[in-house]
C-alpha cells in the first residue's frame, strides 16, 4: 500500500506549483549538495575510525628502561585490589 506513480506525479505537480520551476531547481541542487556532503562526511568518518582501530591494534613500543623497572618490582600491588598482600590476615 505504498505510494504509486500517480501519487508521486500529483505530489510533484503540487510542489512545482507552490515553489515554481526556478526555485525547485535550486532546492534540488541544494539537496544534492547536502547529500553529497553527508556521504563524504560518512566516508571520512569511516577512514578516521579505521586509522584509530589500526593504532589500537598496533603493539606499543617497549623501551629498555620500562622493561628494567617492571623486572625490578614484580610483587608490587595495592592492598585493596586483591593482590598478594590482601590474602594475609593479622
Amino acid at each position: 500500500m505504498g505510494i504509486g506513480m500517480r501519487e508521486l506525479l500529483i505530489i510533484l505537480l503540487v510542489v512545482l506549483v507552490v515553489f515554481g520551476a526556478k526555485k525547485l531547481r535550486t532546492i534540488g541542487a541544494d539537496l544534492g549538495a547536502a547529500v553529497k556532503g553527508f556521504k563524504k562526511g560518512m566516508n571520512d568518518g569511516d577512514a578516521d575510525e579505521s586509522v584509530r582501530q589500526i593504532k589500537q591494534e598496533a603493539a606499543d613500543a617497549e623501551f629498555p628502561e620500562t622493561q628494567a623497572k617492571a623486572a625490578q618490582s614484580p610483587g608490587r600491588s595495592d592492598p585493596g585490589n586483591g593482590g598478594p598482600s590482601s590474602d594475609r590476615q593479622a
